[in-house]
């Protein structure tokens, strides 16, 4: 009964939820709109919002030297979930069953392991920076650690439930992804969309102003 309402209503519950909070927060920040700028533009400023899209994922070398640690376990974490997310076999077939109506090519399961382990020592070094370093302590909310604890939940269960041996592993990690895509449009994961916004809108005011940002 628990098993057919975690796999039925409630996947559909969360999954609408899910698309229905991203979209809000991101039309309410179309529709929030800009402020004109009246000063004549010194350059394009749809050239420098792609030109900060992109350059961003290269940080400044000042930036990274101060930074290093967060920096490579930031690039640990995001591109292994992401192989992991949209790569692994279970999840390819799940996409393909429940969303898209076709699959695409897996990660064999050796590069699976591999995703998996730089996915969760990229996670864990940045929640250790974040509880031990004074400044992050600080400035972290609860919103940080609970988005961050989903997220190693749902990494967790997923692997453990790797071998499909187990039904209520399985079950497990789809019911704690179904939190996390109800949780996700509330919370500071939302930053998965709104970087696109944020970096070129920054980019787009600093290119009208001839800056080079």
């Amino acid at each position: 009964m628990i098993g057919q309402f975690i796999d039925g209503p409630l996947w559909y519950f969360a999954l609408a939820v899910f698309c229905i909070g991203v979209l809000f927060r991101l039309f309410s920040i179309l529709r929030a709109g800009i402020k004109r700028d009246l000063a004549s533009p010194r350059s394009s400023g749809a050239s420098g919002a792609v030109r900060n899209l992109f350059s961003r994922f290269i940080p400044r070398r000042d930036v990274a030297n101060r930074g290093r640690l967060t920096l490579v376990a930031g690039y640990l974490f995001h591109l292994g979930l992401f192989a992991l997310l949209f790569f692994a076999r279970p999840h390819v077939d799940f996409f393909a069953e429940r969303i898209t109506g076709f699959d695409w090519p897996a990660l064999p399961y050796w590069a699976f392991i591999v995703s998996a382990e730089i996915a969760f020592i990229g996670l864990l070094l940045l929640w250790l920076h974040r509880l031990l370093h004074p400044v992050t302590r600080l400035l972290s909310s609860l919103d940080d650690y609970i988005g961050s604890s989903l997220v190693f939940l749902v990494m967790l269960t997923g692997c453990l439930a790797l071998a499909q041996a187990f039904e209520p592993l399985r079950l497990l990690h789809l019911f704690l992804a179904e939190l996390l895509l109800i949780y996700f449009p509330f919370s500071n994961l939302m930053h998965t969309f709104t970087f696109v916004f944020s970096r070129g809108y920054t980019g787009a005011i600093m290119g009208r102003k001839g800056v080079n940002a």
